[in-house]
């Protein structure tokens, strides 16, 4: 099976919980050690042999425009004020019909992690962090003999598996399905949902394998001190280089 060569990361929203951090800037556009998360995903990514990128954008996509200029593809959530990323996924959907690895904008994931999902043998899978502490924040990940059969924050302690990294991959005949669901949900008026919704939907018919993270390191940009933690998180991987 040939690994996918597209990425769609969703860079929409607007980060309030950050503060002041992201007042004038995107999630994407914060700094890291010395350089931009958007920085850090294209290197990665360009690493696994993934360049044809496209980014949802919408919150001071300006910032990233004049950053990246031609370097990703970008498409404009007009309404990401009122919308959430279930939406801002669906209008990359010419993209998923081919097949891509899908990325939330907020998370910082070891080069390794990346690695390991896009040179899995599954065609469709999910990463995911089965010794996360799973609580009410977090999206939960149901596994059954390997596979991501459900994806909520509502999932029930004796339910849950591990957390929803942010990261999957889908062939083009998963990307073809998974389009199907989210325009379903996108009809139905789901327009504030998060894109794990669809996950969800498509995993009750549809195979994604659960790649387990195995201890190592990433995290999720909600809050100031999550972004301490990315930076700790990259600094021996400096001093190594």
């Amino acid at each position: 099976m040939s690994s996918p060569t597209r990425a769609v990361i969703l860079a929409a929203g607007n980060g309030k919980r950050m503060g002041s951090l992201t007042a004038d800037r995107p999630k994407a556009m914060l700094d890291v050690d010395g350089r931009t998360l958007i920085d850090r995903y294209l290197d990665a990514l360009r690493a696994v042999g993934i360049t044809d990128v496209t980014m949802v954008v919408g919150y001071r996509q300006e910032r990233l425009r004049a950053h990246l200029g031609n370097r990703v593809r970008f498409i404009e959530n007009a309404r990401f004020a009122e919308t959430n990323s279930l939406y801002s996924l669906s209008l990359a959907r010419e993209q998923l019909r081919q097949g891509a690895v899908i990325m939330n904008s907020d998370i910082l994931v070891s080069p390794e992690l990346l690695r390991r999902l896009v040179a899995s043998p599954a065609r469709d899978a999910a990463l995911v962090d089965t010794s996360s502490t799973l609580d009410d924040e977090v999206m939960k990940v149901t596994i059954w003999q390997g596979f991501a059969v459900d994806f909520s924050k509502e999932l029930p302690p004796w339910a849950s598996h591990g957390e929803n990294v942010g990261l999957l991959k889908f062939s083009a005949a998963g990307g073809r399905r998974l389009v199907e669901h989210i325009d379903a949900l996108v009809a139905a008026g789901d327009l504030n949902a998060w894109a794990p919704q669809a996950f969800r939907s498509l995993a009750q018919v549809w195979p994604i394998r659960a790649i387990s993270t195995d201890g190592l390191p990433w995290t999720e940009i909600d809050f100031p001190a999550d972004l301490d933690r990315a930076r700790e998180l990259v600094r021996p991987l400096r001093r190594a280089a």
